[in-house]
């Protein structure tokens, strides 16, 4: 199967979907990474930085296994000036690829360029425009998902999980690619951070590690 994981930084590919990237390419699915906005530091872009980001992801996707991958080089933090500028690519990513399953990420997520990337994947991933795709998931992000207000229409509520116990050690691995995004302990995004997450999410469904999914549609064919 074709695999589509849109992220909107260069490292949510491993936070929200690394163990589920990783079980794909070993069961032969074919992954492709779709990158959607640079990387800027104290609201600055600095070209080097950002070269090096993207450096950092590509030792994290020799990690996973995954295919391929696209940098969109969109504008960090002002993802939401202006969603056409990212539908319009996505649309382009979806023809080339034609995937199956999609994985984007949740659209309450607290940030402004996960919820513009969301919505613009809503837009791309229109049923009758993308009839080839047959499932769409949203992933959660540690240290957005869960900083989200209390309010329902933020809430990340998972119906679809998936076992990552073979598949975490790889995670770590490529979470520790990303040396500037990864965070000491307590923190969501440390090594102990995302080992917590997996075995809350695995005991909810009685398994070691997984990862948790909202299917935002399905079909059967």
């Amino acid at each position: 199967m074709k695999i589509l994981v849109i992220a909107p930084h260069m490292d949510d590919e491993v936070l929200g979907c690394g163990g589920a990237i990783s079980k794909h390419v070993e069961m032969g699915d074919i992954v492709h990474v779709c990158f959607v906005a640079n990387r800027i530091y104290d609201h600055k872009l600095n070209e080097k930085q950002s070269r090096f980001e993207k450096e950092c992801s590509l030792k994290a996707k020799k990690i996973l296994g995954y295919q391929s991958e696209d940098f969109l080089d969109l504008p960090d933090e002002r993802l939401d000036a202006c969603i056409q500028d990212i539908i319009i690519p996505l649309e382009k990513c979806l023809k080339n690829i034609k995937p199956q399953i999609v994985y984007v990420n949740h659209q309450g997520d607290n940030n402004q360029d996960h919820k513009a990337v969301f919505q613009s994947a809503m837009v791309a991933l229109r049923p009758l425009a993308t009839e080839y795709v047959q499932k769409v998931l949203s992933y959660e992000v540690p240290s957005s998902t869960d900083q989200s207000p209390p309010f329902n229409e933020f809430a990340f509520l998972p119906n679809y999980y998936i076992d990552i116990q073979n598949y975490l050690g790889k995670k770590i691995d490529a979470l520790n690619c990303y040396q500037t995004e990864k965070r000491e302990s307590p923190h969501p995004r440390s090594e102990r951070g995302i080992t917590v997450q997996a075995m809350k999410r695995g005991g909810e469904v009685g398994l070691e590690a997984a990862e948790a999914f909202m299917i935002i549609r399905e079909k059967w064919g």
